[in-house]
């Protein structure tokens, strides 16, 4: 099957069976009622969930549906140095892995997980009991409240939540949006394979129209083989905005755009010390941009706003006496 077929295969694993209850009753326990011996389990299974562990990386793996297109190596970087000098300050959230005693799947926090994989350290992590549905729920909701989805990442997750026949209701709850843009969402996520969507990379600031306009024009089986025949290509551009843009190129027959022949320089990302972002500054010919994203630190960028022009000015003068000085 293609990179650009329309079928798609589930990646939950299978849930092993779960063993068939004994046929023998069994005795209630004679040191204390059965009521409060269920009561004393459920409490301390509660203790044991909420108590954070530390785990080995290599026995904790992937799992629920691919919620994200691309990654972003500074981000990554960031990251990874931040736990080499801080620490996990956050720790993950792991289910039991079916059918492999003392091995986990992962809920939230893959990042983190690879990262300290790659440290060599432990991973602190909180084990859930979770099924299935509970889990696609947790990932979802926790994604989309850590860094705002892309379009087509929440549309291609939707459409891998359908295909696992997921009803509505679920995706919906699991991506926090309502029952009309889950009909649009799944519109344009049927349309692609995530394995073609992977070339391209969650194009940030491609929305609904375009999408839908790169859908119909691959329509077109002629179109579809050429943009086949030329996704190697994609590899040479910088951003996934740039790889959607000349991939509807090929499948419309338009010239190049003009972002393929000249990439903008990557922005470059800035974080607390302690690997909380910040915001991204970007320098062009024409201007030096710093953007401080209100989702990212909502208190910060209110404080900012308000001493902009004191800042402004102080650096300034900064860079006028180190020029004095020299």
């Amino acid at each position: 099957m293609g990179p650009l077929a329309m079928a798609r295969k589930g990646i939950l694993s299978p849930s092993s069976d779960q063993p068939a209850p004994s046929g023998t009753r069994p005795k209630p326990d004679r040191l204390m009622p059965r009521g409060a011996v269920g009561a004393l389990q459920s409490s301390l299974s509660r203790l044991q969930e909420n108590a954070v562990q530390e785990l080995d990386p290599n026995v904790i793996h992937d799992a629920g549906v691919a919620d994200r297109l691309g990654h972003d190596e500074e981000a990554d970087a960031a990251l990874m140095e931040s736990l080499r000098v801080y620490g996990q300050q956050v720790p993950v959230l792991v289910r039991p892995r079916a059918g492999q005693p003392g091995h986990f799947d992962i809920v939230y926090g893959r990042r983190r997980v690879l990262a300290l994989r790659d440290l060599g350290l432990p991973v602190k992590a909180m084990v859930r009991h979770l099924d299935d549905q509970a889990l696609v729920l947790a990932q979802g909701q926790e994604n989309t409240a850590r860094q705002n989805l892309s379009f087509i990442e929440k549309a291609s997750f939707a459409a891998q939540l359908d295909a696992l026949t997921y009803d509505r209701t679920t995706i919906a709850a699991a991506l926090s949006v309502d029952m009309p843009m889950i009909s649009r969402l799944l519109k344009v996520g049927r349309a692609f394979d995530i394995g073609f969507l992977r070339q391209i990379g969650s194009a940030p600031g491609i929305g609904r129209d375009r999408w839908m306009l790169l859908a119909d024009a691959m329509a077109d089986e002629t179109a579809r083989d050429r943009v086949e025949a030329r996704l190697p290509a994609l590899a040479t551009l910088p951003d996934s905005d740039t790889r959607f843009e000349q991939v509807l190129a090929w499948a419309t027959g338009a010239p190049a755009p003009r972002a393929a022949r000249a990439p903008a320089p990557a922005a470059r990302r800035i974080t607390s010390r302690n690997g909380f972002a910040l915001g991204r500054v970007r320098r062009t010919d024409k201007a030096l941009t710093l953007t401080i994203a209100a989702d990212d630190a909502p208190d910060f960028a209110r404080w900012l706003d308000a001493q902009a022009e004191d800042l402004v000015q102080d650096l300034y003068d900064r860079w006028t006496a180190s020029r004095s000085d020299s």
